[in-house]
Order: structure tokens, then sequence, then C-alpha cells
């Protein structure tokens, strides 16, 4: 028998916990031994709840307990889930989570803990909801020299997008239909900002560097800026808006950036629409595989934190490596990155704008008589800024996905 506990109650909480019970056949033939829930930790009682009689409210009752060898930490945010954690690892118990923002600042360092205690520390969870992402990038494409991560990794950003590409909607509008929808939060700046993919492509980036990237040092840029004439200008170009997370490794450096993008038919990211995630990995053997699936959701993510507890149930207790150590890498890349851009500007600066650009631009005309919008030539995101700041009041601009 292999017990698990559980850290809060929650959505994710409650959904490991009925994925562990229903797939509980599934999981015994996959682990060779029954994983059953021993404890549930939560400040909460559950009258009537089927399984109220393991909810405890101190989280020694789980660290302490011999017989609980798995933690699944679904609590969210990064204090008592850090605190909690660390005591789980350090008692030897392996750890499940899908907490993004604690994986993303303490990362390393619950993996160099876990590594101590010989015990393990996942975190499938934390990137793409049920996407199977993290493990492919730990142990399937491992004989590649990976060029590229770029995904569609917020559900809410992308449910807003594609009611706006859709519908015609204006972003306040569609923003209080995915808060009524549980889409979104009642405070969602860390979706619309870009907030969340900046912290899911620092950890996707650090499994592929091996070494820590700093989600406060990605450039971010949300969809706050979005408008349904942007939207308009899209359908023209035969193109959809998608908030991209990237990382690339390219020869002038490796970067990493989040920002809405112009996305061309064709492209496999060009179809992802609604809650849907993806995450297309390039390598220089394997080059493009997708991966595609619910970013978010009770039951997706508590598969994929299952899935974690399936793995560390085969490993017999053993530690499970993750290359990943608490040393800042530096991705200088980013201003040296070249890309096509997107501009709108106010009709009176049309040639202010054909003049900064050096007349290298290409109208686009959607019928608005009031503003010029144009295609760049390819720029380094440097000399773009530059010929921006000559122009004037931009209105608004997107990269375009190659």
């Amino acid at each position: 028998m292999i017990n698990v506990g559980v850290f809060g109650y929650g959505t994710v909480g409650s959904g490991v916990v009925e994925v562990l019970t229903k797939n509980a056949e599934v999981i015994k033939k996959n682990v060779g031994d029954d994983v059953k829930v021993k404890a549930i930790l939560d400040l909460r009682e559950f009258p009537g709840d089927p399984f109220e009689k393991l909810v405890v409210h101190e989280v020694e009752e789980i660290v302490n307990d011999p017989e609980i060898d798995i933690v699944c930490e679904t609590m969210g945010g990064a204090t008592y889930a850090y605190k909690y954690t660390k005591m789980a690892l350090e008692a030897g118990k392996s750890v499940c989570t899908s907490n993004k923002e604690l994986v993303a600042l303490h990362g390393p360092e619950l993996i160099a803990l876990a590594k101590a205690h010989n015990c393990s520390y996942k975190f499938e969870a934390s990137t793409g909801g049920g996407i199977p992402i993290i493990r492919a990038l730990e142990s399937s494409v491992t004989a590649d020299h990976i060029l590229s991560v770029v995904g569609i990794v917020n559900g809410t950003t992308n449910y807003m997008l594609t009611k706006m590409t859709y519908e015609g909607s204006d972003f306040d509008e569609v923003l209080k239909e995915a808060q009524a929808l549980g889409y979104a939060e009642l405070h969602p700046e860390a979706d619309i900002e870009g907030h969340d993919a900046a912290r899911k492509i620092a950890i996707l980036a650090s499994v592929v560097c091996g070494k820590t990237v700093d989600f406060a040092k990605v450039p971010t840029e949300g969809i706050t800026n979005i408008t349904a004439r942007d939207i308009k200008y899209a359908d023209k170009l035969n193109m959809k808006i998608k908030l991209l997370a990237k990382y690339e490794d390219r020869p002038t450096g490796a970067f990493a950036l989040v920002a809405p993008y112009l996305v061309k038919k064709g492209n496999p990211l060009y179809n992802v629409d609604d809650v849907y995630n993806a995450i297309l990995v390039r390598g220089n053997m394997l080059d493009d595989a997708m991966f595609m699936g619910r970013g978010a959701g009770k039951l997706p993510t508590a598969s994929a934190v299952c899935g974690d507890v399936v793995e560390c149930a085969k490993s017999n207790g053993k530690h499970i490596p993750c290359n990943w150590v608490d040393e800042e890498i530096n991705l200088p890349g980013y201003k040296a990155s070249k890309k096509v851009f997107f501009v709108r500007v106010g009709a009176e600066l049309k040639q202010d704008a054909i003049d900064a650009f050096d007349g290298e631009v290409t109208e686009v005309d959607a019928g608005y008589f009031d503003e010029y919008a144009f295609m760049t030539t390819e720029l380094s995101e440097a000399d773009f800024a530059s010929k921006k700041a000559k122009m004037g009041t931009c209105l608004n601009y997107l990269r375009v996905e190659k």
C-alpha cells in the first residue's frame, strides 16, 4: 500500500482525491500496488463530503505520519505551501505539485532538498494543466538540442482572444464573461498582463537549460491593449492573435518572451482556441512536436498531479533526478532577436511612420480611414524599438510568429 497526503482540498486538491479514487484500479495496474489517500490537510470542515473523515487541520499529522509516502501540494501561493513542502521533503516524502508560483520561485531549491532526502519533487501540472510537457522534456526529447519552446499556456487569455476573434467582442466585455464563467479571477492581472505565462515559460526554459530562468526578468506584455480593430486586422491578414510564451535558443543568444503575436494560418498554434493550451517544441533532430490539451480545470490539472504520483510510486522511494540547478542563466538574445512587426498609428502619422522605417513597410488596409497600419521587414527588437520611438505615438503593435 502506498499512502498519499494532500495539502489543500480546493478545486485541484479535491480533483486529485477524485482521480486517485475513481482510477484506483488503473493506477494500481501501473504502479503494481494500491495507492490510497490517507489524509487531507485543510483549515475547513467538509460536512457531508465522502472524504470528510480524512481531513486534518495540522500539517504535522501528514508530515510526521510514517505511513504516508507521497504528498500532493495543491494549496497555491508561495508562503505556507513553501513551508509545508519543505517539511514534507525533509521528512523524506516525495511532493507532487500544481503550484507554478512556488515552482518558479523555489523550484531548484526544492529539487535539491528532495535529492538530499532521497525523495522527489515533481511539478508536471505547474505549466500546462493536463499537458504532459515536463515529463516529455525530461525524458522523451533528451537526445535533442532544444531550439525553442513556444506555447499558448494561459487558458484565460486564450479564451478571451477566441471570443474576440469569433464574436467581435470588446476586451472589457469578454473579461467580464470570463470572470462569470470562472475562467478569470476577480483580480485577473496575473493572466491578462502575462505574468502567469511568464512563470510557466520560465519553468519550461529552466527545465530545458538545466539552470534557473528568473521569471521576473522575462520581457512580458499582456493582452490589455488588444482591441476589436486589432482582431479585424488579424482577420484581414489571415492570422489570429495569440498570447505566446517563448523560449528560443538562437545563434544571437537565447531569450524568453511573453507577448501577443499574430499567428499565421498553417502554424499548429493557429487553431488552438478556447481554454485549450498547446506547447510546440522544436529540437535540432526532432523538428517540431506539439503537446495540446486543457491547460486548466479541476480534473485535467489533477490528472497531471496524479501522473507524478504514479511516477513517484513506481520509483520505489528513490530520488527521480531533475536537470535543474540553482544557478541563474543569462538570456542575452532578446534585443537581437529578429521578427516582423505589425504596427498601427494615427492617419496623421503615416508619413512619419514610413520615414521612421526607411520606407520599408507594407500597408495593411482594413477599412479604417483614421489610422495607418503596416507590416515591417524583419527587424531586431532593438531596431524596432528605436524606429518606433522616432515616428511618434503608436496605437498598438504586434509581433508576427513565423
